[in-house]
């Protein structure tokens, strides 16, 4: 009979085989070190000392016969061996977590969790309902990276993301959420200018603002760049708050977010331009499985289907 562990799953063979030497308290550090990415992160976690978190990790390296992790200037990265022992430790680390607590099978989730995600999704969406999903889960700390333009699931950056880009690669999982709607806004004072001078659809004479070169992929850039047709714009950036801001400010026609538009008192000059953009939830597939990732892939999801209305305007 095969030896089953708390989710009724036969014993993977780095829990079935344990070395000799091996401590469970290696793997809690080596989980804290791959979740911070530093000594000094996992220390601050584990209320330990750096000098013994690294002859933990040491420890468990020459127990497991494997590198683990790749000692950079900037952090530790974990090798490709180190990435594939991820999955089997968190199912040790639940195991460890139902036996502490009497063997219980709802367990207090308790870890940091880094969630990658646009600026205005993080500031207009996921803080008003945090403090919600902290009352559920008060063991749950949610990292919030939002510069996305650099972060990369596969290198393990962040756990999970929301976002409006279809990764091409990675052992991700993938998920629709819903979708954001765009239009093009400005300010009631612009707006109400150029109504004396402009026809519907007429955008010759228009002032713009877009995103910058690093940004000109993106389908809102491609849309007012066809329409410039070699015209300069009044201001390009790489960030949807300035942009929002310019517009704001008066400074010309802006292709935004119909529910960030509208809550800082733009006037749509266009509700249908063709950019809307699918909301992906990707989650790295080895963690699809650890219960606190679940937990705030689920809040996600719930979030995003309380204000679908709001966010496809």
């Amino acid at each position: 009979m095969k030896k089953m562990n708390e989710f009724g799953k036969p014993f993977s063979s780095f829990e079935n085989q344990m070395p000799r030497g091996w401590v469970w308290d290696d793997t809690r550090t080596f989980l804290a070190v791959a979740r911070h990415g530093t000594l000094s992160g996992a220390a601050a976690e584990l209320h330990l000392g750096i000098a013994t978190l690294s002859r933990r990790i040491e420890r468990l390296e020459k127990a497991l016969k494997l590198p683990l992790f790749v000692r950079q200037q900037s952090g530790y990265q974990l090798t490709e061996e180190g990435a594939g022992l991820i999955e089997k430790a968190e199912a040790l680390e639940a195991a460890a977590a139902a036996f502490s607590s009497g063997g219980a099978l709802a367990t207090q989730l308790s870890g940091r969790v880094r969630l990658a995600t646009a600026e205005n999704l993080a500031a207009s969406l996921i803080l008003p309902a945090l403090p919600q999903f902290y009352a559920q889960y008060p063991g749950i700390t949610l990292e919030l990276v939002t510069d996305i333009t650099t972060v990369n699931l596969h290198r393990r950056d962040a756990d999970l993301a929301l976002r409006m880009v279809k990764p091409e690669r990675g052992n991700v999982t993938l998920r629709r959420l819903g979708s954001l709607g765009f239009g093009l806004y400005a300010s009631p004072s612009y707006v109400a200018q150029r109504e004396i001078h402009h026809d519907a659809g007429d955008y010759d004479s228009d002032a713009f603002i877009t995103w910058g070169d690093m940004q000109a992929h993106l389908p809102a850039a491609q849309w007012i760049e066809r329409v410039l047709q070699g015209r300069e714009p009044a201001l390009t950036t790489t960030s949807l708050a300035t942009q929002l801001a310019a517009a704001k400010a008066g400074l010309g026609i802006a292709v935004l977010p119909h529910f960030l538009a509208r809550e800082a008192g733009l006037v749509c000059v266009a509700t249908d331009i063709g950019v809307d953009q699918p909301i992906y939830l990707v989650i790295q597939t080895d963690l699809t499985q650890s219960g606190r990732i679940r937990a705030v892939a689920d809040f996600l999801a719930e979030m995003v289907a309380n204000n679908r209305e709001r966010l496809s305007g």
